[in-house]
């Protein structure tokens, strides 16, 4: 069990980024950089969060600044969605309504069925935790419709020749477009405990909670994520697929829906 972690343990633990550093840097393979600034901004994101939390509990009017918390994710998820399928129509406006119908969804059953205790901690994490494994999902659906709607042009427009409505082309293109988003969330969760551990297990294993418990825990979070993932998939490909198409109910010029340029594609 560890009681607490001392700044100079939490130090010891970059060993292992150090000793990839000089690796990388004997070898010349240029990830010294990048480690760097990874492993930098981890440790200021993070304190940053712990004195927010800190802030937050100690505060009078703490749950109304842990919904606001909630809001600014919610915020940067649409400001990052646009920054990595910006061909997508809409694209910032379905990712944020696709992040609040799925956080919504999972805060009401999590905190409406009692499962876990409505408290402003809570809510932030469960927040936290449903939107950041959201987000990666609905950015690869959001691309992976554009890449759909100019790959297979001439079958989408074949399908709107034979009369069918944006639902029924949605039925038809959607399908492969919402089982590739998913995939890497779908293996995840199918080698849970038999590759890897999961983290929230994990840190409860470590802080001393029993098994039982923690599996418990891991189990809600577990399916909590792959339900919001899938319905945010659904929501993106749904709407995505719809924004392909003018209201004359022709498909937005290719042009308009080419791939990033290579530069903003390495970003």
């Amino acid at each position: 069990m560890i009681d607490s972690v001392s700044w100079t343990q939490t130090a010891a633990s970059l060993v292992l980024v150090a000793l990839a550093m000089a690796v990388g840097w004997w070898l010349r393979l240029g990830i010294t950089r990048q480690l760097v600034i990874a492993a930098a901004r981890a440790a200021v994101q993070l304190v940053a969060v712990g004195l927010l939390f800190g802030l937050i509990v100690s505060s009078a009017r703490a749950i109304v600044l842990a919904w606001l918390w909630v809001v600014v994710m919610v915020a940067v998820t649409a400001a990052v969605a646009r920054r990595r399928a910006p061909r997508l129509p809409n694209g910032p406006a379905i990712a944020a309504l696709a992040v609040v119908a799925t956080v919504g969804l999972c805060l009401l059953v999590v905190f409406g069925l009692g499962i876990i205790d409505y408290e402003p901690v809570n809510l932030i994490v469960i927040a936290g935790i449903t939107i950041g494994n959201t987000l990666p999902a609905l950015v690869l659906g959001a691309k992976q419709t554009v890449h759909a709607a100019v790959a297979e042009r001439g079958q989408i427009e074949a399908l709107m020749a034979m009369g069918m409505s944006t639902m029924q082309i949605v039925q038809q293109v959607g399908g492969p477009i919402a089982r590739l988003a998913l995939v890497p969330q779908i293996e995840r969760t199918n080698v849970v405990g038999l590759i890897a551990l999961p983290g929230a297990m994990t840190g409860l294993l470590l802080a001393g909670v029993a098994p039982r418990d923690a599996v418990l825990v891991q189990l809600v979070v577990m399916y909590l994520v792959l339900g919001a993932v899938s319905l945010s998939v659904v929501v993106t490909v749904t709407l995505g697929v719809r924004s392909l198409f003018t209201p004359a109910l022709t498909l937005l010029p290719v042009e308009e829906l080419q791939a990033e340029a290579p530069e903003r594609t390495r970003r």
